[in-house]
């Protein structure tokens, strides 16, 4: 049995499930051991409404991961998400003492860069350094140690409202666990299924969650922009439910087996079986039908995405296109259907870069749950495969504030 210090737990909390994936550090990074889900039914459109269905939700999710692996789980990274997430750049300057660039100045800067007034009912979740400038010298990644007299620094801010992230904690401490972070859930997607080289050269990645769909914007290897719009999978069941006269489970299961984003990619003769409500008996549809009701809701999702991109002035930045991850984008004919309304290469993303019983995660619906992992890997600091590009301590001060709201559920 692996040492508890030893394992990463990273925790999606997903308006459709949540899923536990447990991690053991290895020398090449981190090994898959253990995976739970568990339906959720604690949570619209990425918030927690109800506290004692999604406590539930984690304990069952938790025993299953916990079985798998052969251990007990004390701390987790949770993710977060939610119409209520904003992103957005700022920008600090300061003075540099002594001619050398220091971990003092570092500190210095990014607080500059956070002092902008932030309505009292929200909270920083991240400070994301996009790049540091010494005297004019642009497009430095690390700037310890370099000679100048300024010292610049463009950040990326992500703020949450405090009751959402209070009310992730206070279902985890219920469950018995503790939050070593919470992680906006596009940004840990974004670590379990792109590319060192899409990022470098630019990329939009979506995330088409149960409720929720998230965009992250990546360039010159550091995050441009993010944005949660609150339409998702649940829609399209919703949709298929109605079209089809069929109960919301039936409908869900009709849309994992049969559903196409793309009406031309379904033949004519194809017919599916329908549930029909009321005990009366099942009927036989052509699949044709099912596909002219998936389509216009995917379309209309992706469409917002595209109008999001347009609207930041980054879509002309994003050369590799657009990765599209999270349960939906298991939809038959999404990858088609995305190239055609973004007009850029679209592909669809699934977890990389970890070992161990990585084909149990190999699926985008645990692309968030497997970012997670990583990036709690990150944190410890022992995968030395990805740059760590947060300053540590300004990040343990937000930590620290947020951990003092949530002593009374401890």
């Amino acid at each position: 049995m692996a040492k508890p210090n030893d394992l990463i737990v990273g925790l999606d909390i997903g308006t459709t499930k949540i899923c536990a994936v447990v991690g053991e550090l290895s020398p090449e990074g981190v090994d898959v051991v253990g995976i739970g889900t568990a339906p959720s039914t604690g949570l619209r459109k990425g918030v927690v409404v109800n506290i004692e269905q999604t406590v539930a939700s984690i304990k069952r999710a938790l025993e299953e991961a916990e079985l798998m692996a052969g251990c007990e789980i004390r701390t987790v990274y949770a993710g977060i998400a939610g119409s209520h997430i904003k992103g957005f750049n700022s920008h600090g300057v300061i003075a540099v003492k002594g001619g050398e660039v220091t971990q003092k100045d570092v500190e210095r800067v990014l607080d500059a860069a956070k002092a902008v007034a932030i309505p009292l009912d929200r909270e920083v979740i991240h400070i994301l350094p996009q790049e540091y400038i010494v005297d004019d010298q642009r497009g430095i990644a690390d700037p310890l140690g370099m000679a100048g007299v300024r010292l610049e620094v463009k950040v990326h801010i992500v703020t949450g409202a405090v009751t959402s992230a209070q009310n992730i904690i206070r279902s985890c401490h219920r469950a018995g666990l503790d939050v070593a972070d919470i992680v906006l859930e596009a940004l840990a997607s974004a670590k379990a299924v792109l590319t060192e080289e899409e990022r470098e050269i630019g990329v939009a990645l979506v995330d088409l969650g149960g409720g929720t769909t998230d965009l992250a914007v990546f360039s010159n290897d550091s995050i441009k922009h993010t944005s949660v719009l609150a339409l998702g999978g649940n829609n399209l069941t919703n949709d298929i439910a109605f079209g089809l006269r069929t109960p919301m489970a039936s409908a869900e299961k009709i849309k994992i087996k049969y559903g196409c984003a793309l009406s031309d990619l379904v033949r004519k003769d194809e017919v599916i079986e329908v549930i029909s409500v009321g005990g009366r008996e099942p009927r036989r549809l052509s699949r044709q039908v099912l596909s002219e009701i998936c389509e216009p809701r995917i379309e209309e999702m992706l469409g917002l995405v595209d109008q999001e991109l347009i609207k930041s002035g980054l879509k002309n930045s994003i050369a590799a296109g657009v990765v599209l991850t999270g349960g939906t984008a298991l939809i038959e004919g999404i990858q088609e259907l995305g190239e055609q309304i973004f007009n850029l290469p679209t592909r669809v993303g699934y977890p990389m870069r970890v070992g161990g019983l990585k084909d149990v995660v190999n699926s985008p619906m645990y692309a968030t749950a497997v970012g997670l992992l990583m990036y709690g890997a990150e944190k410890e600091g022992t995968d030395k495969r990805f740059r760590i590009r947060s300053d540590e301590k300004v990040f343990n001060r937000i930590l620290g504030r947020m951990r003092k709201w949530f002593v009374d559920v401890k």
